[in-house]
């Protein structure tokens, strides 16, 4: 089917969740753009509903992944007009969303998670989940999240690594209890009655908490946590961005797992 026409209803779905959260609710369908981020997706096993391509933007071949859902080949005006960002490989797809929990996490016998508090820009938590896949992370979990998991500017930031990276969403609540009875350390990043990163274990299964830049953590991550940890300040500001900070505490606990491996007799 070619569509040649903006108000096409299709299109104008497409547009709507885009643009509206309420609208990727009610649906259960978000938007994906790329073939690098839809490839990802399709790797992590997430049901495709539907694609649209302009053949003449295609930089590879679709065939391999259009057997099983709709496909809707698209004129250059009509992509110009869906399309959220400028460089997407000629192809965007509708995607249902998954429904995962807590107990869906699948975790080795000492994991390493990154846990966010209340985090509102997407831009921000597209950057950790793609430190979290540099890291090897096993599981990113939002906490009372301001802005949901498959906004196209988080998929966007992330490069796809929404989809390679285990990510739930569920109430700080929930949160702690999970971890507690996973018996993984709580390690909250905050500056006050906090120790240097770099002296804080983190070889154990160890879950690192952040909040926002302008609130941090609210009190009853500071009361759960096993330990709390700071990045040394050596300038006159007193705070780096999230996504810097959490990179960098995220590569100590993998130098400290290396370490650990190397110090382990043969």
């Amino acid at each position: 089917m070619l569509i040649t026409s903006t108000q096409n209803p299709k299109v104008k779905t497409l547009l709507a969740l885009q643009q509206k959260s309420s609208k990727r609710r009610a649906q259960g369908l978000f938007v994906v753009e790329g073939q690098r981020e839809l490839q990802h997706c399709i790797d992590a096993g997430l049901e495709i509903d539907s694609v649209f391509y302009c053949p003449s933007l295609l930089t590879s071949p679709i065939q391999p992944i259009q057997s099983t859902y709709a496909t809707y080949e698209v004129s250059a005006p009509v992509y110009e007009k869906i399309a959220y960002r400028g460089s997407t490989e000629g192809i965007i797809a509708l995607v249902k969303t998954p429904r995962r929990q807590l107990s869906d996490l699948q975790l080795p016998r000492n994991p390493l998670i990154i846990v966010l508090e209340s985090v509102e820009k997407p831009g921000n938590l597209g950057a950790i989940l793609r430190s979290a896949d540099a890291a090897g992370a096993d599981a990113v979990i939002v906490c009372d999240p301001l802005t949901d998991l498959y906004n196209p500017n988080l998929i966007r930031s992330s490069i796809g690594a929404i989809f390679t990276v285990s990510c739930v969403a569920c109430t700080s609540e929930a949160c702690i209890r999970f971890l507690k009875d996973n018996g993984i350390q709580i390690l909250t990043a905050q500056l006050q009655d906090s120790l240097p990163y770099y002296d804080t274990p983190m070889t154990q299964g160890t879950a690192i908490v952040m909040g926002t830049e302008s609130t941090g953590l609210t009190q009853q991550w500071r009361q759960a946590a096993d330990a709390h940890i700071r990045i040394p300040m050596l300038g006159r500001l007193d705070s780096l961005n999230v996504s810097v900070s959490a990179a960098i505490l995220l590569f100590e606990a993998v130098r400290q797992r290396k370490n650990q491996k190397n110090d382990v007799p043969s």
